[in-house]
């Protein structure tokens, strides 16, 4: 399974993985749904994301918890 939205630029947020190479970590996004802001509050304070952004973040946290081998998308 590849993590088409998720990129890993060793230059961009400290080589966090972002949604998409945007200086927006996954981190960011599921920090904000575990305080309780809902997709559509994401959404609506980031603009720029997408919710198959946001879909995407749960997927590749779902993915590290199990440990999987994690291919990411590198930036153009």
């Amino acid at each position: 399974m590849a993590f088409e939205r998720i990129t890993v630029n060793p230059e961009r947020m400290g080589g966090k993985p972002c949604i998409r190479d945007l200086r927006v970590t996954v981190t960011m996004v599921l920090g904000q749904l575990a305080g309780g802001r809902t997709i559509e509050q994401v959404l609506a304070d980031y603009p720029y994301l997408e919710r198959e952004d946001v879909l995407a973040a749960l997927e590749y946290a779902a993915a590290v918890v199990d440990q999987r081998e994690l291919p990411q998308a590198r930036p153009a």
